[in-house]
């Protein structure tokens, strides 16, 4: 698929504000699944420096330092990306990962976002067995989630705890990511947070924002995601930015800046795609 992206966040301010210091995850990544064929970050007012560098997660992030003094600064970045469809992962026995849970263990231990609990059993989850199907049960857990939890806007905020969550049992695509993750990180199962874009042509949720899902670790298929959201695998509709432990490691914009009294966010994504024949 091949997927035109223009995301724009704006930040208005009722006083002037400058020296904005901002860090800015919006860089899609190459990989053999996707291919990045251009990308372009807009800054207004102009910026007085950008710099880009490599997080340790391998994502590419841009600092924007904006000077001068203004009531209005707006982000906008454009990416033209082409993705192939996922391939569905094979079976595999859970007991399979024992060998590969040394080389990934900050994608198996707590994290800001998802601490240490009893997560399957919070969550209702039953845990499997070390012979059971371990791409099978990924794929009833994005079902049972995408079931139990409701998508809401507004009910939550990128502040809300995976236990309020688990209260609540409604969110948006953040919170069920989460709850994804904690429980594969109890029972073993090596999983990371994606950020990312969705391309859905209108016919799955998530598409008006940044998108997240769940990337988990499958013996001989790598990284797969799964989408509880929209209980689907993450594939030729998803754009993939970056990964982390959780939503923290790659949250689109965030920065400092003098001045400016309380301020106003808007942010604006869409997702333009196309199949290719």
């Amino acid at each position: 698929m091949r997927a035109d992206i223009r995301h724009v966040t704006e930040y208005a301010y009722k006083e002037p504000a400058w020296d904005s210091f901002n860090e800015v995850r919006l860089h899609p990544e190459a990989s053999a699944r996707q291919q990045l064929k251009s990308f372009h970050l807009l800054v207004d007012p102009e910026a007085s420096s950008v710099t880009t560098h490599r997080d340790y997660f391998g994502s590419i992030v841009h600092h924007v330092h904006v000077h001068e003094r203004h009531r209005v600064l707006r982000i906008e970045a454009q990416a033209l990306v082409t993705t192939k469809p996922l391939t569905v992962p094979p079976p595999v026995p859970l007991s399979a990962l024992d060998d590969l849970r040394s080389e990934v263990t900050e994608f198996l231990i707590a994290s800001p976002r998802v601490p240490k609990g009893d997560w399957p059993e919070i969550f209702g989850v039953a845990r499997p067995g070390p012979n059971d199907d371990l791409s099978a049960f990924l794929t009833d857990l994005t079902h049972q989630f995408f079931q139990q939890f409701s998508y809401k806007p507004g009910a939550t905020s990128v502040r809300t705890t995976i236990q309020e969550f688990a209260k609540l049992q409604q969110g948006v695509c953040q919170d069920f990511t989460h709850a994804m993750l904690g429980v594969c990180r109890t029972l073993g199962i090596p999983a990371r947070y994606v950020s990312g874009y969705l391309y859905s042509g209108g016919e799955m949720i998530g598409a008006d924002a940044t998108h997240a899902w769940p990337e988990v670790l499958i013996p001989g298929a790598g990284w797969v995601g799964f989408d509880p959201t929209n209980d689907v695998l993450a594939g030729e509709k998803h754009i993939k930015i970056g990964h982390g432990r959780d939503y923290p490691d790659v949250s689109p914009v965030r920065g400092t800046f003098y001045g400016g009294g309380q301020g106003r966010l808007d942010v604006e994504v869409r997702v333009y795609g196309e199949q290719q024949q």
